[in-house]
């Protein structure tokens, strides 16, 4: 194939790197070949673009394939890093993000006969008529709330933080379980919530952050991608708590991570890539990874969750598993149990 948009792809400088040694990042003959677009985080956020990156990786080293990436500096390099990879003829591309859903399944239309798949999104049928995208989602609402009624119960001042994103049907679902978290755990706590505007704004994040400890917060739940390390460098600072998201970030600041909200994408691009080495690769259709497939946790790393706490979030956990305790995923949701308790204000 021949990209159709080289005007586009000439103007964006592009780092393609290859995690095995199979040379060059142009397809090896016979080696399985799998790409990935990064959302404008980045590799290095220290959230899902990293972890996304780990995942694959560790397909490449286990199964002998042909792994790379390239990252996507703002919005307008979506497309021409999907035509990269489309010359390339890899087996598999992925995209990493709610915000690449459209640049995804215009490629499903446009080449037919590659294969795509996407983090954080999920396409109804007439969106991708080839069947070629598959989407991966997750269900952020279950780990959030899971941390949220840790910060419920470890808050000494009954006020804690969020600070998210930007606005999105599935970054709603990381405030909403949140919110919904904390106040389980204790119907008279304060929830102050933002979303900051951006994935790659620590500034911003730190600055939200700060204002909120001000305000008497003890802890904020970062799920921000490169915005929320802003807000866990405020916690180390000011000697407060910080929640992670994606990945466990206790390793950013070990005395000032309090656990983190875990969404396993290095999992699922693992486990989706690795169909393409065992032959049973189908395209198409959404996966969903929750808690019940171990595709969303929580992380003690530190050990600064009291066990009372940790046995109350077990049980918690084995009942949403079981499908006996429900975990709102919307606003609308949220309001029906805790009326009148939910603020995330966007900023445009």
């Amino acid at each position: 194939m021949v990209l159709k948009r080289i005007a586009q792809a000439a103007a964006v400088v592009l780092a393609v790197f290859a995690a095995v040694s199979c040379g060059g990042a142009g397809k090896a003959s016979g080696v399985i070949s799998v790409g990935l677009v990064t959302d404008v985080g980045g590799v290095n956020d220290q959230s899902f673009n990293q972890s996304a990156w780990e995942g694959l990786q560790r397909f490449g080293n286990e199964f002998g394939a042909q792994v790379s990436y390239i990252e996507s500096k703002d919005e307008s390099n979506y497309a021409p890093n999907i035509d990269t990879y489309v010359d390339q003829n890899v087996d598999l591309l992925w995209g990493v993000g709610f915000m690449m859903g459209d640049s995804m399944a215009q490629a499903g239309v446009d080449y037919p006969d590659m294969q795509f798949a996407i983090i954080d999104y999920a396409y109804s049928p007439d969106q991708v008529p080839n069947n070629n995208v598959t989407g991966i989602v997750f269900s952020a609402e279950e780990c959030s709330f899971l941390v949220g009624y840790i910060a419920g119960k470890v808050s000494k001042t009954g006020k804690v933080g969020h600070v998210n994103g930007i606005a999105s049907p599935t970054m709603e679902g990381f405030a909403v379980g949140y919110y919904a978290g904390v106040l389980t755990a204790n119907p008279a706590a304060q929830v102050m919530g933002q979303y900051s505007g951006s994935f790659g704004d620590p500034a911003a994040g730190k600055n939200i952050a700060n204002q909120y400890f001000a305000a008497g917060a003890d802890i904020i739940y970062q799920a921000a991608g490169g915005t929320g390390a802003g807000v866990i460098e405020a916690a180390r600072e000011q000697g407060k708590w910080a929640i992670g998201v994606d990945i466990d970030q206790n390793y950013i600041a070990p005395e000032n991570v309090l656990t983190s909200a875990l969404k396993r994408v290095d999992n699922a691009i693992f486990d989706v890539s690795s169909t393409l080495a065992a032959g049973t690769f189908r395209g198409g259709g959404t996966l969903l990874y929750n808690l019940k497939n171990q595709g969303v946790g929580y992380a003690t790393t530190g050990n600064h969750i009291p066990p009372d706490v940790i046995a109350e979030v077990e049980a918690i956990k084995a009942k949403i598993i079981s499908g006996e305790q429900k975990v709102p995923a919307t606003a609308a949701e949220l309001e029906a149990l805790f009326p009148g308790k939910y603020d995330m204000p966007a900023v445009n």
